[in-house]
């Protein structure tokens, strides 16, 4: 196996002078606390854009908070491509501050607008709450971009981790209703099969901020119950017979997560279905390292190739 980036070690070393318990170890409001201010000691200094706002949309279960990034340098008077973000953080922690940092990032580097959405929570909002969110939220965007400054023909979904998920389940469900049509799907080391029996679920173990028990901790606060790992919603990768049609795809996978396999299934199966996709993967990287720019260095230089294929896909 590959030796880990030494900027991810060194994020490792930090953890463990810590102490910080393993998130597995701990109640969802203690292991939220503790990503929370994680985030604040990895990540860098938020990035100037062009314009931000807080905005709500209707839900399902009530209003939605979004918020709208603007990217440096764009015109406010014409509609920008525009991406609809879903956060990491196991479908039980993460929020609009949490990746505060990689969306504005992203709406810079890609000259965009991206509207980040902070969907509902598990254990408190189980499945398939995150994902009835997640598309309505996807839909409202669409149905009100002009408004937003979006140009329709040019909006994708995007996320990482459980955001990659939701953003490829959102890609399905709006092609399954016959639109609106995207124009792209950025799913950064996305979880797409909860059943997690593929190879690198028994290679990630031990040692890292994700491995395998962490995703079963994820998992059991997220679904209600086993039979929804077999819910395509919960596990897209479960479609990849009828994946013909979807938006053009960038799906980033790296060594040390336990997520690495089923991010290259799916990638591959989205390849075989005639769907363009650009697979990225960085062996030597860990899972969640596009939320630690402050120590690691690979994080502003993988945003940046992110961004730079999304807008060539929507130019």
């Amino acid at each position: 196996m590959a030796i880990l980036d030494p900027d991810a070690e060194q994020v490792l070393e930090l953890v463990r002078q810590s102490g910080r318990p393993p998130y597995d170890t701990l109640a969802p409001t203690e292991a939220r606390e503790l990503y929370r201010k994680g985030r604040a000691v990895l990540q860098p200094d938020p990035p100037e854009v062009a314009e931000v706002a807080d905005l709500t949309a209707p839900g399902p279960a009530g209003p939605i908070r979004l918020r709208r990034y603007r990217g440096l340098p764009t015109a406010a008077d014409r509609p920008l491509p525009g991406l609809v973000y879903f956060h990491g953080g196991g479908w039980v922690f993460g929020d609009l501050d949490t990746h505060d940092v990689v969306c504005r990032k992203l709406a810079n580097a890609a000259q965009m607008i991206v509207i980040a959405v902070d969907y509902r929570l598990a254990p408190e909002a189980k499945f398939p709450a995150a994902v009835d969110d997640s598309i309505a939220a996807t839909l409202w965007v669409a149905e009100n971009a002009r408004a937003l400054g979006i140009d329709r023909d040019r909006l994708a979904v995007g996320g990482d981790s459980a955001g990659g998920n939701l953003a490829a389940v959102a890609a399905l469900a709006v092609r399954d209703r016959g639109g609106p049509r995207l124009g792209y799907q950025l799913l950064l080391y996305p979880a797409v099969d909860l059943a997690m029996t593929h190879d690198s679920h028994r290679r990630i173990t031990e040692g890292l901020p994700l491995t395998h028990t962490t995703m079963r901790w994820f998992r059991d606060h997220y679904l209600r119950n086993a039979a929804d790992q077999r819910d395509w919603r919960a596990s897209p990768l479960l479609r990849a017979a009828e994946f013909r049609d979807l938006p053009p795809a960038y799906v980033l996978t790296v060594g040390f997560d336990p997520l690495c396999s089923e991010g290259e299934a799916y990638a591959q199966a989205l390849t075989a279905a005639g769907v363009a996709t650009k697979h990225r993967h960085l062996e030597r990287q860990m899972h969640g390292f596009l939320t630690m720019g402050r120590i690691i260095a690979a994080a502003e230089t993988e945003t940046n190739a992110a961004a730079a294929a999304m807008k060539q896909a929507l130019a």
